[in-house]
C-alpha cells in the first residue's frame, strides 16, 4: 500500500505537554512522518498531520489514541468546537499513488483494533461509512459528547459500528473514516458578536444552501476579542478558498463588518493557493510549470526519484501517462547508451572523437528526457484546464484560444520525445561498431529503448491530433513530421 496522510483530531489544544506526548507516540513509529501539529486554545483541539502507508499509520493513530485516551476526559473539557471523544476523529487520506479504497481499508482496520484494545465505540464516516447519514460528519458528532453518552443508550440508530453502544467514560468515541483532502479554513471578522459570525455561517454552509462542499460554523474566540467563521472546505477544487473568503467577505458587510484575516489550519495542498493567487492577480492564462521551485525541484529531483515516478504512473489518476512514460524509456536508453560509451571512450581518445560527442549527446538526451517526463503531465493538465474553461465559457475568444495552445503543446511534447528518440538511435548507430563488443547487449537494449520512446512519443501525438482537428485546427506540421519520425529506425 503506498502512502497515505492520517490527520487525527483531538480534544485538547491548551496544554503544549499533553499535546507533545500525544504526537511523540506517532514519532516513535518506523515509516511514519508527522508533518504539522497544530493547536487551538479557544477551540480546546489539536489537529496532528502525519504520512506514511497504511500499516504503519494504523500503528501510529493506535499509539496516539492510547496517550490521548490516558491523557484527556471529556467530563472535564470544555472549548468551542463539538467533539464526542478525546480522540475525536482520524481521516485516513489518499495521497498519490495510493486510493480511496486503500483509505477505507485502514478506517476499517483501526477502527476495529480501536474498539477491541481501548474500549472506545467507533464511527465510520465518510466514504468508510457503512450508513448513509453517517458520510457527513456533524451527522455522527450530533449532540456531541454529553448528548451521546445517553441516546447511544437507547437508540438503533446512534449504535457504533465497532463496539458496544455505551461511550468510554472519559474518552467518548471516536469518528473514523476515509476522505479526500480537506483544508481547515478559518476568516476572523472585525467584531466579537458571534450570532454574526453564525448567520455568515449559515449562509456559506452546503447544508443551508451555500457553497458546495463547504461546512462552517460560527464561533467567539476570546482570546482574540473576535468572531470567527470556521470553514471545512471537503472539496477545494469545486469550491475553492478564494471563493469562500469572497462569501464570506460579502456576507459580513451585510452587517457592517469585515473579515480581518483568515488562517489555514493545518496543511493545505499547493494547488489550492495556486488557484488563489491566479484569481487575485488575474493571471487567466498563466502556466504553472513556469513556478521556479517546481523546475528545481523537478531538475534536483527527477533522476533520484524514479521509484516515485512508478509509483505515480501505477496510480489511478490522469498523469502522469503513457507520454510521460515515453520519455521515461527515453531517460533510460540515453543513460544505457552513456555507460556504454564512457567504458569504450579509452583514455588515449580525442575530445572531438565522435564517441565523445556521442557520449555528450546522451548526456544532453538523458536530461532532455527527464525533463520531458514532468513535461508531458504538465501539457495534458494544462488540457484538462483549458477545456473546464471552455465549458464554463464555450464562446470566449480567449478561453478557445487557450484551448487550442494547451493541446498543441500536448502534440509537441510527445512530438519532441519521438523526434530526440530518433536522433539519439542514429548517433548510437553511427558510432556502435566502436563500442565493446561486451557491451553489445546494452547497446541493443538502449536502442530498444529508444524505439520504444518513439513509438510511445508518436502515439501520444496521434491522439492529440485528432483534439485538434476536432477543434477545427489544421494538423498538416504535426501529421507530416509524425509520418517521417515513424519511417525510421527507432
Amino acid at each position: 500500500m503506498s502512502w497515505l496522510e492520517c490527520v487525527p483530531n483531538f480534544s485538547e489544544g491548551r496544554d503544549a505537554a499533553k499535546v507533545g506526548r500525544i504526537a511523540g507516540a506517532a514519532r516513535n513509529v518506523p515509516g511514519v512522518v508527522v508533518l504539522d501539529v497544530e493547536s487551538n486554545a479557544d477551540h480546546n483541539r489539536s489537529v496532528i498531520t502525519l504520512v506514511g502507508n497504511g500499516t504503519a499509520l494504523i500503528e501510529a493513530a493506535m499509539a496516539m489514541m492510547r496517550v490521548a485516551t490516558e491523557l484527556i476526559d471529556l467530563n472535564h473539557h470544555q472549548g468551542e468546537h463539538p467533539r464526542i471523544g478525546a480522540t475525536d476523529v482520524v481521516p485516513f487520506v489518499p495521497l498519490e499513488g495510493s486510493t480511496i479504497a486503500d483509505a477505507i481499508e485502514c478506517a476499517n482496520r483501526l477502527g476495529e483494533q480501536v474498539a477491541r484494545e481501548l474500549g472506545i465505540p467507533v464511527y465510520l464516516y465518510g466514504a468508510a461509512a457503512r450508513r448513509p447519514e453517517r458520510s457527513e460528519l456533524p451527522n455522527v458528532r450530533a449532540g456531541e459528547f454529553e448528548g451521546l453518552r445517553e441516546s447511544i443508550l437507547r437508540d438503533p440508530a446512534r449504535a457504533p459500528d465497532f463496539g458496544e453502544a455505551r461511550v468510554h467514560p472519559t474518552a467518548g468515541a471516536v469518528a473514523i473514516g476515509a476522505r479526500a483532502v480537506l483544508i481547515a479554513y478559518n476568516a476572523y471578522l472585525t467584531t466579537p458578536d458571534v450570532q454574526v459570525a453564525k448567520r455568515i455561517a449559515r449562509t456559506v454552509r452546503a447544508r443551508d444552501g451555500g457553497l458546495a462542499e463547504v461546512r462552517a460554523l460560527g464561533f467567539e474566540i476570546k482570546e482574540r476579542n473576535r468572531a470567527q467563521v470556521s470553514m471545512n472546505l471537503t472539496d477545494y477544487r469545486r469550491t475553492p478558498i478564494h471563493r469562500a473568503l469572497e462569501a464570506v467577505r460579502r456576507e459580513a458587510r451585510r452587517y457592517g463588518v469585515e473579515v480581518e484575516e483568515s488562517e489555514i489550519v493545518g496543511l493545505v495542498p499547493e494547488e489550492a493557493l495556486f488557484d488563489a493567487a491566479e484569481y487575485y492577480l488575474q493571471l487567466n492564462r498563466f502556466d504553472r510549470a513556469a513556478i521556479l521551485e517546481r523546475k528545481v525541484r523537478s531538475a534536483a529531483g527527477s533522476e533520484e526519484s524514479f521509484p516515485r515516478f512508478l509509483e505515480r504512473l501505477a496510480a489511478r489518476t490522469p498523469t502522469p501517462g503513457g507520454g510521460s512514460a515515453a520519455a521515461a524509456a527515453g531517460a533510460l536508453a540515453a543513460a544505457l547508451g552513456e555507460m556504454v560509451l564512457a567504458y569504450s571512450i579509452g583514455a588515449n581518445t580525442p575530445g572531438d572523437d565522435p564517441l565523445v560527442a556521442a557520449r555528450t549527446a546522451c548526456r544532453d538526451a538523458r536530461t532532455f528526457f527527464v525533463r520531458a517526463m514532468d513535461d508531458d503531465a504538465a501539457a495534458y493538465e494544462a488540457v484538462r484546464a483549458a477545456r473546464k474553461e471552455l465549458k464554463d465559457h464555450p464562446a470566449d475568444p480567449a478561453k478557445l484560444a487557450a484551448n487550442v495552445a494547451a493541446l498543441r503543446r500536448s502534440a509537441d511534447v510527445p512530438l519532441s520525445t519521438a523526434r530526440n528518440a530518433v536522433r539519439l538511435a542514429e548517433v548510437l548507430r553511427s558510432v556502435g561498431p566502436r563500442t565493446k563488443p561486451a557491451l553489445a547487449s546494452d547497446l541493443t537494449t538502449s536502442l530498444a529503448l529508444l524505439s520504444a520512446a518513439r513509438d510511445g512519443g508518436l502515439a501520444n501525438v496521434r491522439v492529440n491530433v485528432a483534439d485538434l482537428k476536432a477543434a477545427g485546427q489544421s494538423t498538416a506540421d504535426f501529421e507530416a513530421e509524425a509520418a517521417r519520425l515513424s519511417g525510421t529506425d527507432g
